[in-house]
């Protein structure tokens, strides 16, 4: 399985490709904008086109269709495969279509209702946000045809094209920020760049466009894997039918997970402004460790898992789940502790003012609470899918959207946007346990983690220790805290030597 480590560490480095480029669209961004009526609108109106992309394609059908996929490709071949893509991608195209125009219709109604997106915004902020939302659409359709796209390359174990496309959806994304948003353009040394003075509107033209490049790269793949397309669906044809019958489940648990996003920015928008864009700042930077950890070896592990379902082969799944579970807890422990030392010079780049950097800072160590709990969620969740059991997550994430708003409703108004995040943080961290917990009853010797756990915390303690020590020597800000965080992590490295030899041998 050492195929796993390596495909691993080719998502992990273009995903934290990816987050280099996000980061500085996102930096540049709070510099335009900063912690403004106008950015939280942009930020609000990505809600309801989000849902719709992670209830059709994104996060619901990707995680429904790669074990059939894979099913198929274990029995059938590349052929049979091809097929029932096809017929899914029709069926998905059209009523991603369908759902679409109806968003667009009653944008206005879905901004403003009281349990809808933004009920706290001013007049004039809910009739941009719905705008925006109408704009965003365009991209949501896309990126339904690339989801799909990226469940058919990773069931085929190609993940190069895959992880490379959210950096080029950043690529376009830059060149709203850079060129179509701003009043006045940027000058780079000798070269100025053109300005098209779109505000807002630029943003979300740049979002189109990394839709349309987060699309092409892809294609490459599909012709390398000779796909062929079909004009066809057959809502009677079998490999459809298996697909909905964990769409299904999946759609309602994909749903809870986004009416958590939902519920955050409708609290936020009741909160003092710039709540809305401080959750959004706050969750990118639990977002980097979270994606490079536990999002790449989820995505690499799921196709892998899904076979050794098909075959039966239940030692091997056991296995791999039990190194992947103590290789994650040893690398986010630690990454946590040591990034909520650093953090504080780093948000500073953002260019908030120093009220606006502590909102953000505390925000983010708010969400990097459940940096495990994320993390080890998305091993589990991918692991009861490869089973293709949908029901068990379903379960947990009504649980988790219920738990979530119960702890928000107190903690904001009296922690701000920091409180909200704790609330994230706990719920998630709840429903990772609980899997995990129900794994174990499947697969009873499945949490032996021999020392993990009491070496990650000390690895984390002593990492975070010196970070603190490190911060308060007389040096520039932002190098020192990069200095200090990698000094930090490097400290925790020998702690979790064990779990490294175990991610390599995945």
């Amino acid at each position: 399985m050492r195929h796993i480590a390596r495909s691993t560490l080719i998502v992990a480095v273009f995903f934290g490709l990816e987050k280099v480029l996000g980061f500085a669209r996102q930096v540049l961004i709070a510099r335009s904008f900063g912690l403004s009526r106008e950015l939280d609108a942009f930020n609000a109106a990505n809600n309801i086109p989000d849902l719709l992309f992670a209830l059709i394609s994104g996060g619901a059908l990707a995680m429904a269709l790669i074990p059939v996929l894979s099913e198929f490709l274990e029995k059938g071949g590349r052929s049979a495969t091809w097929d029932l893509f096809s017929r899914v991608a029709n069926l998905v195209f059209l009523v991603t279509a369908g759902l679409s125009l109806l968003v667009a219709l009653f944008a206005n109604q879905l901004v403003s209702w009281r349990l809808g997106v933004a009920p706290g915004f001013t007049s004039q902020q809910q009739a941009l946000v719905a705008d925006l939302m109408r704009l965003n659409l365009i991209a949501t359709l896309l990126f339904s045809l690339s989801g799909l796209v990226m469940a058919g390359l990773q069931t085929n174990q190609h993940f190069l094209l895959p992880a490379l496309a959210p950096s080029m959806y950043d690529l376009g994304a830059l060149f709203g920020v850079l060129v179509l948003a701003p009043e006045s353009g940027y000058r780079f040394g000798p070269l100025q760049l053109p300005a098209f003075g779109l505000g807002v509107h630029g943003l979300v033209y740049g979002v189109i466009l990394g839709a349309v490049l987060f699309l092409a790269i892809q294609v490459p793949g599909l012709v390398r894997y000779q796909f062929r397309w079909r004009p066809a669906i057959g809502l009677r044809y079998p490999g459809v039918r298996q697909v909905l019958s964990l769409l299904g489940p999946r759609v309602a648990t994909v749903f809870f997970i986004q009416l958590i996003f939902l519920a955050q920015d409708n609290i936020a928008s009741r909160l003092p402004p710039g709540a809305v864009s401080a959750l959004v700042y706050g969750w990118l930077f639990m977002q980097v460790p979270e994606t490079l950890i536990g999002t790449a070896t989820a995505t690499v592990l799921l196709p892998t898992l899904s076979t050794q379902f098909a075959r039966h082969d239940q030692a091997a799944f056991r296995q791999a789940l039990n190194h992947s579970l103590r290789a994650l807890l040893a690398f986010t422990l630690p990454s946590a502790a040591v990034l909520a030392v650093v953090l504080r010079p780093v948000v500073g780049l953002l260019g908030f003012d120093p009220a606006g950097t502590e909102v953000v800072a505390w925000t983010a160590r708010a969400f990097l609470l459940g940096l495990s709990g994320h993390a080890l969620l998305e091993i589990a969740v991918r692991s009861f899918y490869a089973q293709q059991d949908a029901r068990t997550p379903l379960l947990a994430a009504a649980a988790t959207a219920a738990a979530f708003v119960a702890l928000a409703l107190p903690l904001a108004p009296a922690l701000g946007p920091g409180g909200i995040a704790m609330a994230n943080s706990l719920a998630y961290s709840g429903e990772a346990l609980l899997l995990w917990w129900l794994l174990k009853r499947r697969f009873p010797d499945l949490l032996a983690m021999d020392t993990t756990l009491r070496r990650a915390t000390l690895g984390s303690a002593a990492g975070a220790l010196l970070a603190f020590g490190l911060l308060r020597l007389p040096l520039p800000a932002v190098p020192l805290a990069v200095m200090a965080g990698l000094a930090g992590g490097a400290l925790a490295l020998p702690f979790i030597l064990p779990e490294i030899r175990l991610l390599l041998k995945l």
